[in-house]
């Protein structure tokens, strides 16, 4: 019996760093999964209240674990390799659930994509046990951010889906909850100066007020979505639709363009959107906001025209589709025909 306890520890003891990437891999399986049942049901985000709740009582209990002498020192780690598989476990379904909502919410080619690759990383990292285990976890500034980046984005989805929050409140009221996350780490770190608390305490605050106010347009406006758009020359009063669809735009003499685009949202969500012409790359028109209302299976339908007059051969035209705060929902662009 102690000589198959022995093998088998042994066994554990030489091979564990492989045994932990094959779990890794295996989480990313799962996590591919996750970001299919995120993409398909908005619903479930009512259980992430409970996963951040865990990750964050469970990360700020974890420094109290190690000051607690009358457990054995092998004890210790052992509840600590636990808790941090349950975290891992945790921010793994959160992230791999986002992921697919901010990705449908994101331009290709606009500054919010960089928000769904830092997304990214977050769920990769989660999948690492290595790297979580060994560096993420015993590293309390690295934690700390960790945790209030990713908390930040849980939020941002949460409060329009499930409470119908407008973005520019959710982007706030996330920020603000980000912050508390990381004070709440920042002043239990043991070892810690007050001064060097206080500085990037005042670092953080100063981050998340310039991303959920100057930075609006880097964080994509979740759930909204563009769904489809096009141009035509004409507008069907009576059918509501486009006449004399466009593949690329006339160029010479004045002509009245029309665009109309579709805007996918939840049932409930209320938001204020609207478009944003540019002729190679020079704003000419912002049209007024008008109220969203979400729900509608064809998507929200916004139309706007503007008559060109200075389309030379190859222009490109582009219209921003943008919430009343400026996030950016999706492009629709033409370019003339000509050489």
């Amino acid at each position: 019996m102690n000589a198959t306890r022995n093998f088998f520890n042994g066994f554990l003891d030489r091979h564990q760093d492989k045994l932990w990437w094959f779990h890794s891999s295996y989480s990313l399986l799962l996590g591919i999964g996750v970001m299919w049942l995120g993409a398909k049901h908005f619903a479930y985000l009512r259980l992430a209240v409970f996963h951040i709740a865990f990750i964050w009582v469970s990360s700020l209990f974890l420094p109290l674990l190690a000051k607690i002498r009358r457990l054995p020192e092998k004890w210790r780690r052992r509840l600590c390799l636990l808790v941090n598989y349950f975290q891992r476990n945790f921010y793994q379904q959160l992230l791999f659930f986002i992921l697919p909502v901010y990705y449908q919410s994101a331009t290709w080619g606009a500054g919010n994509m960089l928000f769904v690759i830092l997304l990214a990383v977050s769920a990769l990292l989660a999948t690492m046990d290595i790297v979580y285990d060994r560096h993420l976890s015993v590293n309390g500034w690295l934690l700390a951010a960790f945790f209030a980046f990713n908390l930040f984005a849980c939020i941002n989805v949460m409060l329009p889906v499930i409470w119908n929050f407008k973005n520019a409140f959710a982007l706030r009221l996330s920020a603000l909850l980000a912050l508390a996350g990381f004070a709440s780490f920042a002043f239990t770190l043991p070892g810690a100066k007050t001064r060097q608390r206080w500085r990037l305490f005042l670092i953080a605050v100063l981050l998340l007020a310039a991303l959920s106010e100057a930075g609006r347009a880097l964080v994509p406006p979740v759930p909204l979505r563009l769904a489809k758009s096009g141009f035509a020359t004409g507008w069907n009063e009576r059918e509501k639709e486009l006449a004399g669809a466009l593949s690329a735009l006339p160029a010479g003499d004045p002509r009245r363009i029309y665009v109309l685009t579709a805007i996918r949202a939840p049932l409930g969500l209320k938001e204020r959107v609207g478009h944003r012409w540019y002729l190679d790359g020079r704003r000419i028109y912002e049209s007024p906001y008008i109220r969203l209302s979400g729900g509608r299976s064809e998507g929200f339908r916004l139309w706007t025209f503007r008559t060109l007059t200075a389309v030379g051969p190859g222009s490109l035209l582009r219209v921003d589709v943008r919430t009343e705060a400026g996030q950016l929902i999706g492009r629709a662009c033409i370019r003339a025909g000509g050489d």
